[in-house]
């Protein structure tokens, strides 16, 4: 042996603590047991001369009684990962199919005054019929009774409703956009896949159903016209239904009447006219529209006046202020042989031009006009 060292099962005990002086001399038998080399016998060393010790066989190693049982768990653990693979790949729960959203179909009706435009206080001009009845901002837009249909809860209905009406807030009420210094309110309630529709309507608007910013949202030239009393007065309705398993369709149908006044020139207190807008939208929700308080704008339909039917009203509305009147150019003409996409070439008369201002409150409204285009439906 070379050396000392401790017994492989460690230094003997001593209960009484004390030293012991022969301890370096004392081999327990598990040092015995543990050692390499083995000193030959008396009576082996009386034969042929030899060495005066042999080497002994490393001790064995323990049998592995565990190794069928870890390769059994190596077994299960693979079988239970290719099981969730497998499952993964045929799961019974039908997954959602991708739609993108379509694009916005648009209508644009300029309505015709019959005569001069109206003037008068903005308070004064509000109280005559019929938008003596309507409601100040967003008090206007009003939600239907709520009840779940067959794949909607009350809950997801409400966020669609609630989403909606945060459209025409920002698209019909706003003063930022209604003069056009921001559009961002607006398109960031939209479906990422109507946002490169709605930014060409607005850098590059056109009267082909498809560009119109008209559709999108209430927009005036403020080198032109601006409002001469912010609280916009409004009135309409909104309704819902289930389209499909997945789709929910929201429509809004509101009319929007503002006070306005020329952008230049010494502000008369009375010389504010009417300009009115009708909205008919058509909204779909997808869930995944509702988990993230978007929509996607499916059909507009505009009608607004007082304005020229030669206007082009595609980019930004043209109204007719105090004391003008309409000229007498109708609508552009239209093409049936051109190529290309269609314009949509229509106008209508404004029944009631921003009311008689003097008419006592509460007195019957006008018989409505009949319109010079058919209305066409999106």
């Amino acid at each position: 042996m070379t050396g000392r060292s401790e017994p492989p099962d460690g230094p003997p005990e001593n209960p009484e603590g004390g030293e012991d002086e022969y301890r370096s001399l004392v081999f327990d038998e598990s040092f015995v047991r543990g050692a390499r080399v083995q000193e030959f016998s008396a009576q082996e060393r009386m034969g042929e001369p030899a060495r005066a010790v042999r080497t002994l066989p490393p001790p064995a190693a323990p049998p592995r009684h565990n190794s069928r049982a870890a390769v059994a768990l190596v077994v299960l653990i693979a079988l239970a990962f290719a099981l969730a693979v497998y499952i993964g790949f045929r799961n019974p729960y039908p997954q959602p199919v991708t739609r993108r959203a379509e694009p916005l179909r648009t209508t644009v009706v300029p309505l015709a005054p019959r005569g001069v435009v109206p003037a008068g206080s903005p308070e004064r001009l509000y109280r005559t019929a019929p938008v003596s009845g309507f409601r100040v901002g967003a008090e206007g837009i009003n939600f239907p009774a709520v009840r779940r249909t067959q794949n909607f809860s009350d809950s997801q209905i409400t966020t669609a409703l609630a989403t909606v009406k945060d459209y025409l807030v920002e698209s019909s009420l706003n003063p930022d956009v209604l003069t056009g210094q921001v559009r961002r309110p607006v398109e960031q309630l939209l479906d990422p896949d109507q946002r490169g529709q709605f930014e060409q309507s607005l850098t590059g608007p056109a009267d082909d159903g498809r560009h119109a910013a008209i559709g999108w949202l209430v927009r005036f030239d403020p080198a032109e016209v601006e409002l001469a009393d912010p609280r916009v007065r409004v009135q309409g309705t909104l309704s819902y239904a289930e389209e499909a398993a997945s789709t929910l369709e929201v429509v809004s149908d509101h009319t929007f009447t503002y006070a306005l006044r020329p952008a230049k020139g010494p502000h008369r207190a009375d010389g504010a006219s009417l300009f009115t807008v009708r909205r008919e939208l058509h909204f779909r929700f997808d869930r995944e529209d509702l988990r993230l308080h978007r929509l996607e704008v499916r059909t507009a339909h505009v009608q607004a006046g007082p304005q020229s039917c030669s206007a082009d009203a595609t980019g930004t509305l043209r109204p007719l202020l105090a004391g003008e009147r309409a000229d007498d150019r109708g609508p552009a003409a239209t093409d049936p042989y051109a190529t290309g996409r269609p314009t949509s070439a229509l106008c209508g008369t404004l029944a009631r031009p921003g009311g008689d201002p003097t008419a006592p409150p509460g007195a019957p409204p006008q018989a409505p006009a009949t319109p010079q285009s058919p209305r066409p439906r999106p």
